[in-house]
């Protein structure tokens, strides 16, 4: 999440009384780092969305189960192939067969269906290893959002392996989640349960002995890694020391607050695997300067300070290819530290009206969702209060500038994944991880680069890529299908699709994810769209909003208008 958002979130789902998460929730402007730090069980305690349904979706899997036809995108980084047939048994690919070989010609050596098997005929379509989401909250409380929708909207854009950085509706109910995906009872991508540093605990963690005897703790409770956001540099270093002796995994969003005396490469050398966001790297590439340059007025509880100033931080930080650029991009590769950008997150801020009126939102976004996306002060996130040209303007100059670092950290050797954090700032989870594709080769990445950076790379980065990430004998069947061509144009992934006008002049849509295949079984991901739309249409009726907009949390319209 943007800022330290969604570790304050558990603040404000507290499974107290009604009026002590209102209470938090007006707070969290005020003191988001303190209350981070403080850790009070109030913030601990997080009450949780509605759990995700018994399984009622999905085919299989299948004694054999052949896709036959189509054109397979490895995600290795190798071209396009085919057309193939790939033949799975169970939950594993065993076979890719090329129909082009001399070998295979006429069909004669194609291989055949086994009784109890199933084919599905996928000519003109392609084929992906499973989408991995580094950066994926499972909704929230605060957003209204079921754990149905959010589960079917990602399942349904074919990401099949979703780290949860936080585990904000509480490490049990995530671990529950996670326990039940593995064994296909509820309809869900795989899971990664990483916590927030400090959470469950009364009181803030003050001493090295007391974060190696939290991170014993939820290490062994079941979390798969830590995600944290700031703590004094000997209880950080501490932590992190711990987390790698029992080989859980560790990411960070290294919080303004504190940023001054832990920065990427600080993190880094105490054994960190990897950051979220971009918080810490330019700081790391400070010269002339310690601090960035705050306006005198400037004031961390003002969102609209802290993101419009953040959009101001790159330009303070050496330039491309300078000894201080170099020296921090390069030790960086040599600890073969993960970059998770997520820029898709902070697109509003370089052009809002885009990001509120992108096209799904009246089919697919609760009204729950839309009213804690809405301009807020309350609501973490919604920091526009007067959100303007100017800071619009420096934050497209922020992206060229991050995203240059970005790309050249992929060129040198450096491993980039693909992350969403969906669920704010008008980003709604799968669409919103699909434009992060777009992203990725907007910053100058080639789009096989894209889909190995959202396949194999993620796999690789939460210690999967020996079974997932890739298609290839032996590797899971975690598959994604859609019936175009995701290298020409990265829109066909969306859910919405593409738009495309035929040869008689009618406007018409491609793509949207056909199939996502999870574990051998088979999922119809346009049937699970139409579950989410199903569920935000029973929304609204309930709430007698027939538009998302009227009413809700929106500025009135001008005197003039009304």
């Amino acid at each position: 999440m943007p800022h330290s958002k969604r570790s304050l979130m558990i603040g404000s789902s507290s499974q107290q009384s009604p009026e002590l998460p209102r209470a938090l929730l007006a707070l969290l402007p005020l003191l988001p780092l303190l209350l981070l730090l403080a850790a009070p069980a109030a913030l601990a305690a997080a009450r949780s969305i509605t759990a995700a349904p018994v399984r009622a979706e999905g085919d299989g899997p299948y004694s054999q189960l052949i896709l036959r036809n189509v054109t397979v995108i490895d995600g290795t980084g190798a071209p396009a192939n085919g057309p193939m047939d790939v033949v799975i048994a169970g939950n594993r690919i065993v076979r890719l067969v090329p129909l082009g070989d001399p070998v295979f010609a006429g069909g004669s050596e194609r291989p055949k269906l086994a009784a109890g098997g199933r084919e599905i005929d996928l000519a003109g379509h392609y084929l992906m290893p499973g989408f991995v989401d580094m950066h994926g909250h499972l909704g929230g409380v605060e957003q209204g959002t079921p754990a149905e929708y959010v589960l079917k909207l990602w399942l349904g854009h074919g990401i099949t392996l979703v780290r949860d950085p936080g585990s904000g509706n509480g490490l049990d109910f995530m671990l529950d989640h996670k326990r039940k995906s593995a064994r296909n009872e509820i309809t869900a991508p795989r899971l990664v349960a990483y916590v927030f540093f400090g959470q469950g605990r009364d009181a803030p963690i003050t001493t090295a002995d007391e974060a190696r005897a939290w991170v014993r703790e939820v290490a062994k409770r079941g979390a798969d890694g830590v995600k944290f956001f700031s703590a004094p540099p000997v209880v950080l270093a501490a932590a992190l020391d711990e987390c790698r002796k029992l080989g859980i995994g560790s990411t960070m969003h290294h919080a303004q607050l504190s940023v001054a005396r832990a920065n990427v490469l600080d993190t880094a050398r105490w054994g960190l695997q990897g950051m979220e966001h971009w918080y810490g790297l330019p700081e790391a590439l400070f010269e002339g300067r310690t601090v960035q340059d705050y306006p005198p007025d400037y004031n961390y509880a003002d969102e609209q300070d802290r993101f419009g100033q953040a959009g101001r931080l790159w330009a303070q930080s050496a330039a491309p290819g300078s000894p201080r650029w170099n020296a921090v991009r390069d030790e960086l590769i040599e600890r073969k530290f993960n970059l998770d950008p997520t820029f898709t997150i902070y697109e509003a801020s370089r052009d809002l009206m885009a990001q509120r009126r992108a096209e799904w939102h009246d089919e697919y976004t609760l009204p729950s969702l839309w009213d804690f996306y809405a301009p807020s002060r309350r609501s973490h996130g919604s920091y526009w209060f007067a959100w303007s040209t100017a800071d619009e303007i420096a934050w497209q100059d922020n992206f060229r500038r991050w995203m240059a670092f970005v790309d050249d950290y992929k060129d040198h050797g450096g491993r980039v994944t693909l992350g969403s954090d969906s669920g704010y700032i008008y980003k709604l989870y799968g669409f919103g991880y699909i434009r992060e594709f777009e992203l990725m080769q907007e910053a100058g990445f080639h789009p096989l680069e894209v889909v190995r950076s959202a396949t194999l790379w993620g796999a690789e980065a939460l210690g999967r890529g020996a079974e997932l990430g890739s298609i290839e004998p032996g590797k899971l069947a975690d598959l994604v299908v859609v019936n175009a061509n995701p290298l020409e144009d990265f829109k066909v992934l969306y859910g919405t699709g593409a738009i495309r006008v035929s040869a008689d002049d009618k406007v018409t849509r491609v793509g949207g994810v056909r199939y996502t295949i999870k574990d051998g079984i088979v999922y119809d991901a346009r049937q699970l769209r139409e579950d989410v739309k199903r569920i935000v249409r029973e929304a609204k009726a309930a709430s007698g909003r027939p538009t998302l907009d009227q009413p809700g949390k929106t500025a009135p319209a001008p005197a003039a208008a009304r």
